[in-house]
């Protein structure tokens, strides 16, 4: 085994810095040019009257039948195809109109995407809409020194108007998806998180003898219900509420069933017993969110008390009805349990497991949404055992992959969740990417690259693991002719993927990938799943057999739970975000993934490989231990990223940046020379969620915030370095060189800069290396600043800075120059 020495915690190595973007504005509008400015004007102007009209027609003929009517009306803004619509402009908070949601859909003339933007104006409010364009009409000039007409960027970017209906304007999901005859259950997203809205909704709905669901799920600025309704049903809402945003088809969940297989002997159990080593108070938990669990099984017990069962119905009980829970806590507890079964070393189990049945034990889940099963699910647990460091560990995911990366009230829960939105309590969510149906496994790996991720894997906070297997050998003599369908070392047949997302805005996942076995087919190529090439795990019925095999992103996501149990054991202070950073950090693509998924070297391909196996392998010794001949580095640190601007002027900016200047063993690496080596960077940190489609059109009104970050070059000093990512440390008029060297990264800046975790490699010569210890960290827009009337603009954001440093060379100790200069003791 090689040397093991404990990973370096850095304190106080981050400079904080006022900081200013080196890119001027947002991005560019792409607005149409080729208006006349009387004809446009006149068009729009024509069809916001008729609209109006149409609005106050409606209301009039509901208000004679005694029917509820909204005091407002619904518009449908459309820009033109291929250009922008000026979506920031049509809110105007202070007359009460909101922008409701945002879509990009194709043209159904030309082949061209066209936005469309739903907007609610309070009766009365349709002046301010009117002022703007008769001001841009008129040729009022937008500031004295342009001849630019005012307003002329949005009126400009509108094609046309019309009132909102439910197809184009409110619906946001699969338009196929519209129940048209029977009612089905449907999410309606309010805009607001009062709960008179809700209280108004509700009464709304039951008079309209609209089924409506208990609980509800609160986002910045959204409420989410549960609603049974119909074509014609969501339609009246429509025409009776004004607090509606948009609807979606509610979501249904996968089952698993799983065969018992008598593979095993009593005798294990007493052997692994007997060298079980395993403290009823440990302070680290893994939580599985799942069927419920038998803890009266032998190998259990030592690990899951009776009070940390929990359920989310008392009428389910807390038992596990189907063996899949029992299935996830053998993994969780035992990581590879066959191994801990057949060596006879002592198996240390640091942490404690928790269960939370959120499966019903005879049919379906009532419908509700699963966002506020899981926040019921988390509560139970913190509750019993507000203390403890725990991971939620979640492999159930809806039984469609329609979102295709797009933020779900179940992905966004989880990301509330995990941010500490409401209570400022970070947490880690370890959730499955979904199963690739065994109908497409013929297919393999075409089948993978396919099948999308399925919900809730598509969170931006979570871990969302992949499955991938090195089980290739099949020894049951009742499969002779049978072969696997993965190489060792490939992705698992089982492996969704995120490769078909069209919107490559949102995160690549899987972020990781862990053994979940493989599939084996016959001479005709009929698939089909085997023991063999499954994973060992606990049976629910231990009187009946006393193991059983799972396999799929199931296994890999509770091996992954236990990885993190593991980093959280050995060091008590790091954050659920650090601990995130280092599972990613520590993964790597096999030989197989890469001869499999990558096209080229370029950066691009690279990206490829990332939506596929996500960033490989985990690996728990790389995560643990730093070797001589490799250093790993962790800064967790805060900063504001948005602030107010200075006084005398309105809006907000962006704050601080932070630049870490590290420990280095510079004189080792200068003595190397020529000779390469490998640094990886990964920067984790949490976002907040933003709110409904409104914040999804683009990724930064999504994310609350999002960080960056660059290396300095190899020469590069200090004070170029901070003048070339900071132009607030540059001289007024002063430009500077901008480029960052982006050829020396791996994966590269658009690629790793998706989501809320960015890892990269950069290898090189030693002696470039020698003098590349400074890493900023800034920030980048967010809903924070966007939407700073919602009071979080001023918020402290935390991350977690892990660098890695390894040479080829085991005779080289790069480890201890720097344990020295932080005044870690080296044992010799």
């Amino acid at each position: 085994m090689p040397d093991q020495h404990p990973l370096i915690f850095l304190q106080g190595t981050a400079r904080n810095s006022l900081y200013t973007s080196t890119v001027s504005g947002g991005r560019n509008l792409r607005i149409p040019d080729y208006r006349n400015r009387r004809d446009h004007s006149f068009l729009i102007e024509r069809k916001l009257e008729e609209a109006w009209i149409l609005a106050r027609e409606t209301n009039a003929k509901r208000a004679a039948v005694s029917l509820p009517t909204k005091q407002g009306m619904y518009l449908e803004f459309e820009g033109a195809p291929g250009f922008d619509l000026a979506t920031k402009s049509l809110e105007d908070l202070g007359a009460g109109i909101r922008l409701l949601n945002v879509a990009t859909v194709p043209s159904v003339i030309q082949e061209m995407p066209v936005t469309r933007a739903t907007v609610y104006i309070p009766a009365g409010k349709e002046i301010v809409f009117l002022k703007k364009i008769r001001s841009y009409a008129d040729h009022e000039k937008d500031s004295p020194k342009s001849n630019k007409p005012r307003n002329a960027t949005l009126i400009d970017s509108i094609e046309s108007i019309r009132l909102a209906f439910l197809d184009s304007s409110f619906w946001r999901d699969d338009p196929a998806l519209i129940p048209r005859g029977m009612p089905e259950w449907c999410e309606v997203w309010l805009r607001g998180e009062e709960e008179e809205i809700e209280i108004s909704f509700r009464k709304l709905a039951r008079g309209r003898e609209v089924q409506i669901q208990d609980g509800a799920l609160r986002f910045p600025e959204r409420t989410v219900l549960l609603i049974k309704a119909n074509q014609q049903q969501l339609a009246e809402l429509i025409d009776s509420c004004e607090y509606l945003a948009e609807f979606r088809l509610a979501k249904e969940t996968a089952r698993f069933f799983l065969d018992l297989a008598n593979v095993e002997q009593v005798d294990w159990i007493k052997s692994l017993l007997s060298r079980l080593e395993a403290s009823s108070e440990s302070p680290v938990a893994i939580s599985i969110l799942d069927t419920g669990v038998n803890n009266g099984h032998p190998l259990l017990a030592p690990l899951l008390a009776n009070p940390d069962c929990h359920t989310v119905d008392p009428r389910w009980g807390v038992h596990d009805h189907d063996g899949h829970g029992t299935l996830m806590c053998g993994l969780a507890g035992y990581g590879n349990l066959q191994q801990a079964l057949e060596s006879d070393w002592p198996v240390v189990v640091p942490h404690r497991l928790e269960s939370v049945k959120i499966l019903p034990p005879v049919g379906e889940n009532d419908p509700k949404l699963y966002g506020l099963i899981v926040t019921d699910a988390v509560s139970r647990v913190e509750i019993e055992a507000p203390d403890k460091s725990r991971f939620l560990c979640i492999a159930v995911t809806s039984l469609d992959s329609r979102d295709r990366g797009r933020p779900s009230s179940w992905s966004a829960a989880i990301d509330i969740l995990a941010s500490g939105y409401e209570d400022d309590r970070q947490r880690l969510f370890i959730v499955s990417a979904g199963n690739v149906d065994g109908s497409e496994w013929e297919r393999y790996p075409a089948s993978n690259l396919t099948s999308s991720i399925h919900d809730p894997g598509q969170s931006w906070n979570a871990i969302t693991v992949g499955a991938y297997t090195e089980k290739t050998h099949i020894s049951s003599p009742d499969l002779v002719g049978y072969v696997p369908v993965a190489p060792a070392g490939g992705l698992s047949p089982f492996s969704t993927t995120s490769l078909t997302w069209e919107d490559k805005k949102w995160p690549a996942k899987p972020d990781v990938v862990l053994e979940g076995g493989n599939a084996i087919k016959d001479e005709s190529g009929f698939c089909s799943e085997c023991d063999d090439a499954s994973i060992l795990s606990t049976c629910y019925k231990p009187t009946k057999s006393h193991f059983d095999w799972i396999n799929a992103t199931s296994a890999a996501t509770a091996q992954c739970g236990w990885i993190a149990a593991q980093i959280q054991a050995r060091y008590s202070h790091a954050w659920p975000e650090t601990v995130r950073g280092l599972i990613v950090h520590s993964a790597e693509w096999t030989d197989t993934m890469k001869s499999s998924f990558l096209e080229s070297s370029n950066k691009s391909s690279y990206a490829r490989l990332k939506r596929i196996c996500g960033y490989g392998v985990p690996s728990l010794q790389r995560a643990l231990y730093c070797a001589s001949n490799s250093l790993t580095l962790i800064a967790q640190e805060t900063l504001q990223p948005f602030d107010k601007k200075p006084e005398g002027a309105s809006g907000y900016r962006t704050k601080d940046m932070h630049l870490h200047k590290l420990p280095w063993p510079k004189e080792v690496l200068l003595a190397l020379g020529e000779l390469d080596v490998t640094m990886r960077i990964t920067l984790s940190y949490f976002i907040e969620p933003g709110p409904g489609e409104v914040g999804w059109k683009d990724r930064y009104r999504y994310a609350s915030h999002a960080l960056r970050f660059d290396l300095n070059k190899s020469g590069e000093t200090e004070d170029d370095f901070l003048k070339r990512l900071n132009k607030a440390a540059r001289e007024e008029g002063e430009e500077t060189e901008t480029e960052s060297d982006s050829n020396r990264w791996l994966i590269g800046a658009n690629g790793r800069s998706l989501g809320s975790i960015h890892s990269d490699y950069w290898h090189g010569t030693a002696a470039q290396m020698s003098d590349c210890n400074l890493i900023g960290i800034y920030p980048k827009i967010g809903w924070w600043r966007e939407r700073a009337w919602l009071g979080r603009w001023n918020r402290m954001a935390r991350y977690s800075l892990i660098v890695s440093l390894n040479t080829p060379k085991q005779d080289i100790d790069i480890y201890t120059p720097v344990a020295i200069q932080v005044g870690i003791p080296i044992t010799i």
